[in-house]
């Protein structure tokens, strides 16, 4: 897209404000020990320290309202003693330009780094170097400064201590991460109904996991609904979508293909009456005809084979799930074995080693550090020799909106400086109306800071407008009049929010000229996935780790998908990979990890015989895959040769009619048709047909038509409906291809893959605040 649409579409989501769901009793709790701390210090240290101690509370429940599956008091007392670090080394060399200048230099280098971590770290990292930019000028003394650091080390104590006595909702962003989860696959299960094809979206499962991941004392007072449900949800995916598989079960229509819509929509039914439950922490209450369903003995004889086995094992995921959900009390200390979550203390190597990772020319994470160090550097200059007082507005404006990708630093910048203008211009006019002393001051800060946690999850603008009101309240408590901070801050705000977007353009670390790598790791964490599956048919006693392939390839999946919202939104053209090219792609990698994930389904058990050529074809297809991810990466279109000297070879050894060997040539014969419509699809060089025979430029619309799927051999299908318009052949087997269920729309009138934005949601979710 061009400059001026880039920069058109950034401004309007800058300025969006989102309906959220609010937290009242947590702003609440926030505010309250936002007010304490201010009250103590004023009262018995004075006005300046009362305006230090009341950054450090405001940051500390800031922390609190991160997204991270972390105590929240730890991240409060992390937060304030970190800030009390910054501000104390801070005020040592402020008054050296030569000293303070370097250490703001590496300060401001590792605060970029520390997003390689994660975004709570890198959040909490920048903070502390914008506030340290306004609280070092406050002391006048090294004593001064060694007790405005300790007050900020109380107010991040105050906080934690609040969050301990008054919890709220102390488990609710965990169960509400195992409820989304549930409630996605109950929503699966019902467009299963319709469209055996449907996509699926991990990222609800993968959000579930990160939420189970906790540290011991997490796991000692973890409630029992928590330990165990995810497990069982994840088990259930597969199991629903090889019950509404066609190729692989019941026929698309007729008596068996009714049966399956009847148990789907009782296990959708099954599946939200249980995410109900978990969220809110209640008995799961099921309605009488889903269970119905499920016991009646009508269902043996209508559905054989593979149907019938999928339903089956359906019922006993779902008997599991909701006898787990339903679990009281809490887990017991030496319990549960559980995903390990280290300790803040135990985090520091992590981190550690996340940023000495990201230390390359070619990572986006170093190039932001680099990007934020130099802007809050020359910021800070401009600033210091500027006529204007309060130099730091410019480079806590850049060091606060500026991010890794775009389109979140040009929003972030124009939302910051529109809130300033909003909250300045109200805070301005309650201070000539009211002529605040001290104590009034004080509260309307309080007020603001209270406005502010409120509205956080909202979106920039609203938070921005709350943090620039609390700011002038702030300094107003420490005796500056509002005539020198209001105009200087408006004006400074504007010159760092310009030289953060200037920095990102000169020194840019696009995402569109990376998407051929991201595409190359996909495919081959799914072709290792697809491998590890074959494998266990192969050796179905002690095959490879199915699950830990499976989890690499959908971090895979949300790495693209993430790289493909931020590209939509950046100002340069593909570079190799068009839009028509990367939506065709990944259907055809989508299809893949499907095939591999019905295969799973039907992993056969220990005791069964072994699969000697499945062995053979998961090597060819895994080495294929690695070869085929470095063609993608230079620009190249992958060949299959040796998969499919694999299957033929297959093939002329004979295949059974029915048993695991035949489920594992049939999924063989799917992944090598899927990998060559991913060749199709990354093959640009001749131009589609229409329909009408006529050649079609490849422009990177959407309107170029789809390529038409292969069939390699006799045997090798397609789950999804297929593309072609003319009649199936003739000669040789029926082919297997889903056609339209007559009681939905025909899936040649639905867009071709309605990819679900949840991840582009999570990604620019604005659940930060900042000052």
């Amino acid at each position: 897209m061009s400059w001026l649409r880039a920069l058109r579409e950034t401004t309007r989501s800058g300025f969006v404000v989102e309906r959220k769901r609010l937290e009242p009793l947590i702003a609440l709790r926030g505010a309250a020990g936002l007010a304490l701390v201010i009250a103590v210090s004023l009262w018995a240290f004075g006005p300046e320290a009362a305006a230090s101690s009341a950054f450090g509370a405001f940051q500390a429940a800031i922390a609190t309202f991160q997204r991270s599956w972390r105590p929240r008091p730890e991240l409060a007392l992390a937060s304030g003693a970190s800030l009390a670090v910054s501000t104390f080394l801070g005020y040592l060399t402020v008054s050296h330009l030569a000293l303070f200048l370097p250490l703001l230099v590496v300060w401001t280098f590792l605060a970029g780094m520390s997003w390689a971590a994660g975004p709570t770290i890198g959040l909490m990292a920048s903070s502390n170097v914008a506030i340290m930019l306004i609280t070092v000028t406050l002391p006048t003394s090294v004593a001064q400064a060694a007790g405005h650091a300790a007050m900020m080390v109380v107010g991040g104590l105050v906080q934690a201590l609040l969050v301990v006595l008054f919890p709220v909702r102390r488990w609710g962003a965990h169960r509400d991460a195992l409820a989304d989860a549930l409630a996605a696959e109950a929503d699966y299960a019902r467009r299963l109904r319709h469209d055996p094809a449907a996509p699926f979206d991990p990222l609800p499962l993968m959000e579930a996991r990160n939420a189970a991941a906790v540290t011991p004392r997490q796991a000692r007072s973890r409630p029992a609904a928590l330990h165990g449900t995810r497990g069982i949800a994840e088990r259930i995916r597969p199991v629903l979508a090889s019950l509404a598989d066609p190729a692989m079960g019941a026929p698309a229509e007729g008596r068996q293909r009714d049966r399956v819509r009847e148990l789907l929509a009782a296990a959708a039914t099954v599946l939200d009456a249980t995410a109900r439950a978990v969220r809110r922490g209640d008995p799961v209450s099921v309605a009488p005809n889903a269970v119905a369903t499920f016991r009646t003995p009508d269902t043996g004889s209508i559905l054989t084979g593979p149907s019938y086995r999928a339903a089956g094992r359906l019922r006993t995921l779902l008997e599991d799930v909701v006898e787990t959900a339903e679990s009281t009390g809490r887990s017991a200390p030496t319990a549960p074995e559980h995903r390990p979550r280290p300790t803040l203390p135990h985090l520091v190597p992590v981190a550690l080693a996340a940023m000495r990772r990201e230390l390359h020319r070619d990572s986006p994470i170093a190039r932001h550090a680099t990007r934020v160090t130099a802007v809050a550097a020359t910021g800070y200059l401009l600033g210091t020799w500027l006529p204007l007082g309060h130099g730091y507005w410019a480079p806590l404006t850049s060091v606060m909106v500026m991010r890794p990708d775009f389109s979140l630093t040009y929003s972030r910048a124009v939302a910051r400086f529109g809130g300033t203008l909003v909250g300045v211009a109200l805070a301005t006019g309650v201070v000539q109306a009211a002529h605040p002393g001290e104590y009034l001051s004080a509260a309307l800060a309080v007020a603001s800071a209270a406005c502010m946690y409120l509205v956080m999850r909202t979106g920039q603008f609203a938070a921005q407008a709350c943090v620039a009101a609390y700011v002038v309240f702030l300094l107003g408590l420490g005796g500056e009049a509002w005539t020198q901070t209001v105009p200087e801050r408006v004006l400074l705000t504007l010159l760092g929010g310009l030289l953060a977007m200037i920095a990102y353009a000169v020194y840019p670390a696009w995402e569109t000229p990376r998407l051929r790598t991201r595409l190359a790791d996909w495919l081959a964490a799914q072709g290792r996935y697809a491998a590890a599956v074959l494998s266990r048919y192969a050796d179905p006693a002690g095959g490879p780790d199915v699950r830990e392939a499976l989890l690499a390839s959908r971090a895979a999946r949300a790495a693209w998908h993430a790289a493909v919202a931020r590209a939509q939104g950046e100002p340069v053209r593909h570079r190799g990979l068009s839009r028509t090219a990367a939506d065709d792609a990944e259907d055809a990698l989508a299809q893949l990890g499907r095939v591999a994930m019905l295969m799973e389904a039907h992993l056969p058990d220990r005791a069964a015989p072994a699969v000697p050529a499945a062995a053979r074809f998961a090597d060819a297809l895994r080495a294929a895959t690695d070869k085929g991810a470095k063609a993608v990466r230079e620009r190249r279109v992958p060949r299959w040769d040796a998969v499919r000297e694999a299957l033929e070879t297959w093939d002329a050894e004979g295949v059974p009619d029915d048993g695991p060997e035949a489920m594992a040539r049939q999924g063989a014969g799917l992944l090598l048709n899927s990998l060559t419509e991913l060749s199709e699809a990354l093959d640009t060089a001749v131009p589609p047909m229409t329909s009408g025979g006529s050649d079609a430029p490849d422009d990177g619309s959407d309107a170029t038509a789809d390529r038409a799927g292969t069939t390699d051999s006799p045997q090798t299908t397609n789950v999804r409906p297929s593309k072609t318009t003319g009649p199936p052949p003739t000669d040789g087997p029926p082919p297997t291809a889903v056609p339209p269920p007559t009681d939905g729309p025909p899936k040649t009138n639905e867009p071709r893959n309605p990819r679900d934005s949840t991840a582009r949601r999570h990604q620019q979710r604005p659940s930060e605040g900042d000052p």
